[in-house]
């Protein structure tokens, strides 16, 4: 399949589940394996760039037409596991979503009310027929969500240059995980933020996220990928960005009763991340 653009579309973060072909139906498992065998599989990159082409007609067409078929493939212990785009389902889900983070005239201007409104209707109509469907990639912008960093440890972390579905020699700051390790990590984090401050953003998100990898198969992988970000972030600030153990201090520290340590661990993170997003208003 032939690239999109070479040019590279920055910002966006990623959280992926990649499920054995086992875990799909049988007629849908043998689309799986012939994509698997494919040597042209397209990058994220590829993903990100066609769904910012449908934004460029007049009317802009928020959520494609027909889904992708197309998917990232990894082979784990010899098991070929597959993360399907599902690109139309995520289109209507973000759509959802972006009352919260425009104001209304630059909503509007973006994507008219009429052209909402029928993406609404067919999201609504699709529904009734698929009732059980949930998307295998979470996606966010100029963050990567602090709850997802309990997902996995520092020592799963990688820093490099990618290949294959990642786009050839790009650079690359990712994190993968067994599917039972990562909740496993959920459940103990929830206890512990519970009996120390019962209520939050950061349990809410780990709510939310735990249900969401109970969807999948067991022997499923759990992938936080910076996606974008490694391409506007300077090379020693991802080197030296360690977010997934300050997060996971920060949890011991509140789970031994030491509040200053969390707030210590807590604050590390706000100020990195705060100096990420800061880089949005200079773009």
């Amino acid at each position: 399949m032939p690239k999109v653009s070479s040019v590279i579309v920055p910002y966006a973060t990623y959280l992926r589940v990649y499920e054995p072909l086992a875990a799909f139906p049988e007629a849908e498992r043998g689309h799986w394996e012939r994509y698997a065998r494919r040597e042209d599989r397209p990058s994220y990159q590829d993903e990100l760039r066609r769904s910012l082409t449908d934004l460029l007609p007049t009317p802009p067409v928020p959520v494609p037409v027909h889904e992708s078929g197309d998917a990232f493939v990894l082979e784990v212990d010899g098991v070929v596991c597959v993360c399907p785009w599902r690109t139309r389902l995520r289109g209507w889900q973000a759509l959802g979503e972006l009352g919260e983070e425009l104001p209304a005239p630059v909503l509007d201007a973006v994507l008219p009310p009429v052209v909402r409104g029928q993406a609404a209707k067919d999201y609504e109509r699709w529904l009734i027929r698929n009732p059980d469907a949930r998307p295998w990639i979470r996606t966010a912008t100029w963050q990567v969500p602090l709850h997802w960093f309990v997902l996995v440890s520092d020592g799963e972390r990688e820093v490099g240059k990618g290949s294959g579905d990642e786009g050839g020699e790009a650079p690359v700051l990712r994190y993968r995980t067994p599917m039972v390790q990562a909740r496993r990590r959920v459940a103990r984090a929830l206890r512990t933020l519970k009996e120390a401050i019962d209520e939050g953003p950061l349990i809410d998100g780990l709510v939310d996220v735990g249900r969401w990898l109970e969807e999948f198969h067991p022997r499923s992988l759990v992938e936080l990928d910076y996606g974008g970000l490694v391409h506007v972030l300077p090379a020693e600030e991802l080197a030296e960005d360690h977010s997934a153990t300050d997060v996971a201090e920060g949890i011991e520290a509140l789970r031994q009763g030491d509040g200053a340590a969390a707030g210590e661990a807590y604050g590390r993170l706000v100020e990195r991340w705060r100096s990420v997003r800061d880089r949005r208003s200079a773009n």
